[in-house]
């Protein structure tokens, strides 16, 4: 089984340069894959059992014998993560943000929180909130049930879906940023990419 239920470990991987250079549908097909390797990284590093990954109707992966896993990709890097227990993970580039945005993404008072608008803070409350509707398996649809509540700390925050605390923890891997939210546990980060 695993080694402890408790080790969350990530794997971030930096996409080659040269696969970067693809268009369309071929890149998307080459980023799931992608992830795909990470995640394999991330069962192994678990100690867990990489078997079938199925999803849901909606594209949502669906657990398998008590493993839960999360992958999100975009086209410089790309993220992967297998647990026990539900997780989800995120992952964006950080870039200039249109101001319509910003009110889809939190309200005032979460915005409070940040103290800011800046896209480090956006991106920050974006990745947090997709990585908690990643983990209960709701998608965007999702989005209006989902809360910051607190910033602990520049790496930590305290969101809710439907009122249930959720933890999330971030990273910052040059002009990325990685969401993960568990509800328990050791999030073992890997070395930047």
């Amino acid at each position: 089984m695993s080694k402890s239920a408790d080790t969350i470990y990530p794997v971030i991987l930096p996409v080659p340069a040269t696969d970067q250079q693809r268009k369309g549908r071929e890149m998307v097909r080459f980023l799931s894959r992608y992830a795909r390797l990470a995640l394999a990284q991330s069962f192994e590093k678990s100690g867990l059992l990489l078997g079938d990954l199925p999803k849901d109707d909606q594209g949502a992966p669906l657990p398998v014998d008590g493993v839960y896993w999360s992958l999100s990709h975009k086209s410089a890097i790309v993220g992967a993560v297998a647990a026990t227990l539900p997780v989800g993970l995120d992952l964006e580039t950080v870039r200039p943000v249109n101001q319509a945005l910003l009110a889809r993404v939190a309200d005032d008072a979460e915005w409070r929180l940040a103290g800011d608008q800046e896209p480090t803070s956006f991106f920050r409350f974006w990745t947090a909130k997709e990585a908690v509707l990643k983990a209960v398996g709701k998608g965007m649809a999702g989005l209006s049930r989902c809360r910051i509540v607190e910033i602990e700390t520049p790496t930590q925050m305290i969101l809710t879906y439907d009122s249930l605390p959720w933890p999330v923890e971030h990273r910052w891997f040059g002009d990325h940023v990685a969401a993960i939210s568990v509800q328990q546990g050791t999030v073992v980060w890997p070395d930047a990419p």
